[in-house]
């Protein structure tokens, strides 16, 4: 069959056609603004099909706090200078009436890791203007379990670290420290009760009274177990019972250069 002179040309044009390609370009990698920022580099091809280098900043998965102690721990440097004040009456307060002579601090303390982390400032810190003195904790996600926490433990340092002066010509020891002698003191009456034990929150008020005596005989335990009608290692045995008290006791011992209780 004769072809045309028209499709012979036209068929000889097509023979003449480059070939194209189609070249996939794959999206542009977005700039994300969160911060902190890490760089990272990304390969690309072009439409060119020339290889370039692009960066791009990502987000950090997260960010660590700074450490802080899991577990609070009540440390105070005791001494024969410790403060002198209305005491007892710092302890029958109210946590309310108590708060309120206080300065609160919030502030952000590292807690279990993962999603877990402690994200807010959860932690508190407490101050008794009248004294000085701080307590603080930092354990709980919760920031209201850690102000109940910073209470208590702000209560103990009280017990502890402010006295309450005491003539002992005419000493008779306060119904508070009566309940946490043993049944066996001379001078415990029935009407006191059961003995309060360490767990107790009233035993607090005992162990001030407790170390009001014993500082105002200078660390003696024989003299100080005299006046409540203890034996010495009957007394010493109670002030062991807690280690708060124990090392309080042992710090004034110290002190004084007397030998430690063990």
């Amino acid at each position: 069959m004769a072809v045309s002179a028209h499709s012979l040309l036209k068929s000889m044009l097509l023979l003449r056609l480059p070939i194209t390609t189609n070249t996939i370009v794959p999206p542009r990698v977005s700039r994300p603004s969160s911060s902190p920022l890490n760089l990272i580099s990304c390969h690309y091809l072009n439409a060119s099909n020339r290889t370039k280098s692009r960066h791009f900043h990502s987000p950090t998965l997260y960010t660590r706090t700074a450490e802080t102690p899991k577990k609070h721990l009540i440390c105070f440097n005791y001494n024969t200078s410790a403060s002198h004040g209305k005491g007892t009456n710092y302890l029958e307060l109210t946590d309310d009436e108590l708060m309120r002579q206080c300065e609160m601090d919030t502030f952000k303390a590292s807690g279990p890791g993962g999603q877990h982390r402690n994200k807010r400032e959860s932690a508190v810190r407490l101050k008794h203007l009248p004294t000085g003195i701080i307590a603080q904790a930092v354990e709980d996600r919760s920031q209201h379990m850690n102000r109940a926490s910073a209470l208590k433990r702000l209560r103990a340092l009280l017990a502890i670290r402010v006295r309450n002066s005491l003539d002992i010509d005419s000493y008779s020891p306060p119904l508070e420290l009566l309940q946490i002698l043993p049944l066996k003191s001379t001078i415990r009456g029935s009407d006191c009760g059961p003995q309060i034990g360490p767990k107790n929150p009233k035993f607090i008020l005992g162990m001030q009274a407790l170390l009001d005596l014993i500082f105002a005989v200078d660390g003696s335990i024989s003299e100080a177990g005299k006046l409540l009608g203890l034996s010495t290692g009957a007394l010493s045995r109670l002030i062991l019972s807690d280690d708060s008290l124990r090392m309080a006791v042992n710090d004034l011992r110290n002190s004084k250069g007397l030998k430690p209780l063990r």
